[in-house]
């Protein structure tokens, strides 16, 4: 599988973006579709992930009510829209895809076997 993330910039608080992570090479209908972020220093974590097969989302507490996981079937994307964005939503967002299922505890980066290459959300105040 193929992953291509796209659609970060640069935003003041309370902005919107929509990122996309647009698959090759495999349907993403069995698989587990995670986004993760990673801002300087920081670890990355998950925060959000999707699996259309089991019906699942999960969203991490810091981003749930603000953020929306969605995918479009024509087009094998899966899409982040972010809503209400603070500055310590600023860092490089990766998708990701695994086999696992998608729930809170599971979205971990040794649990995803491919990776888009990042794209960068900064928000300012």
């Amino acid at each position: 599988v193929q992953l291509q993330a796209s659609g970060g910039g640069s935003v003041q608080a309370g902005g919107s973006l929509r990122l996309s992570c647009t698959a090759s090479g495999d349907n993403l209908y069995y698989y587990t579709i995670g986004w993760f972020r990673q801002a300087p220093g920081k670890e990355r974590e998950g925060v959000s992930c999707i699996k259309i097969s089991e019906g699942t989302t999960y969203y991490e507490d810091s981003v749930w009510g603000r953020f929306t996981i969605s995918r479009d079937n024509a087009d094998n994307t899966v899409y982040l829209r972010m809503n209400n964005l603070k500055p310590e939503d600023t860092a490089v967002y990766y998708c990701a895809v695994g086999s696992n299922s998608c729930y809170r505890g599971l979205v971990l980066p040794p649990l995803y076997n491919w990776w888009g290459q990042g794209t960068q959300v900064t928000v300012s105040s």
